[in-house]
């Protein structure tokens, strides 16, 4: 028994815990999860499933990761949630693993902030330095690249993308992809624009800003077909890795529409 173990808690022998890990009162941890060094667990948290968790992270109470999906397809195969490191995770968070429509994956990076009762359903996969406010859920095989942001009691239908430094607003109901840096808002959400302030707060230069600006203002004119306007962009902005992000992007978009500015509003 691992001394930084409350004894209240029931820890499965087959566990895979590192020494380091500190576990509070009436946890429960399943016989295939694992948890790496320096990992806290406050009270009242439980994990089953093929999890893995991190090393770093700090699971608050009442969280519940690795229970089966809420898929009624799933019929019980082994299916994985990974967790990286230096997560927060807070009161009444679930997490979901995958399923075979997903790879059999749930993947959440590093350095993420998880707030209370928000819900990542099967097979998400998420980047790095994310925000969930509380109560923001995903449904499933969403994916959200690094730095997004997601308002509290905002909803992400299933199969959406979330482009990397993009902002939803809170009690956005969101249905389309989101460009890179783009900020959406509303129901159905709608592109509001970019995400400035948040690329501001990250350092980008203003020159780039600038161009990503007159990049967004021609990608959604009114002129043209989205086909011409991509190459448009690409010729003008082919040295600009921001814009080409996006680019990247929209051509990627497969499953589920983009999300555009509404009634030819489009203010960056």
């Amino acid at each position: 028994m691992i001394d930084n173990i409350h004894s209240t808690s029931i820890i499965d022998s087959k566990a895979d815990i590192d020494n380091s890990v500190i576990i509070g009162p009436y946890c429960i941890i399943g016989p295939n999860v694992k948890i790496k060094k320096n990992t806290i667990l406050k009270s009242n948290v439980i994990v089953n499933g093929h999890t893995e968790i991190g090393s770093d992270c700090t699971l608050y109470p009442f969280s519940v990761l690795g229970n089966p999906p809420q898929d009624l397809k799933f019929k019980g195969e082994v299916s994985k949630l990974v967790i990286g490191n230096n997560n927060v995770i807070r009161e009444h968070v679930t997490m979901n693993p995958g399923t075979e429509g997903g790879g059999f994956l749930t993947k959440i990076g590093n350095n993420c902030l998880i707030m209370v009762g928000a819900h990542v359903a099967h097979d998400c996969l998420l980047g790095n330095n994310i925000i969930l406010a509380n109560n923001a859920s995903l449904a499933g095989h969403v994916q959200v690249d690094d730095f997004a942001i997601l308002g509290g009691l905002s909803g992400v239908h299933q199969f959406v993308r979330i482009g990397s430094h993009a902002m939803v607003g809170g009690l956005s109901a969101l249905e389309s992809d989101v460009i890179p840096y783009g900020s959406v808002m509303g129901n159905r959400a709608y592109l509001s624009g970019l995400n400035i302030i948040g690329l501001k707060r990250r350092g980008f230069n203003r020159e780039v800003i600038h161009d990503l600006r007159k990049a967004y203002r021609l990608l959604f004119a009114p002129e043209g077909t989205i086909q011409e306007r991509i190459k448009d962009v690409s010729d003008e902005f082919q040295n600009n890795e921001p814009v080409m992000d996006i680019i990247k992007f929209i051509e990627g978009s497969a499953s589920r529409a983009i999300c555009q500015p509404k009634n030819g509003n489009k203010n960056t």
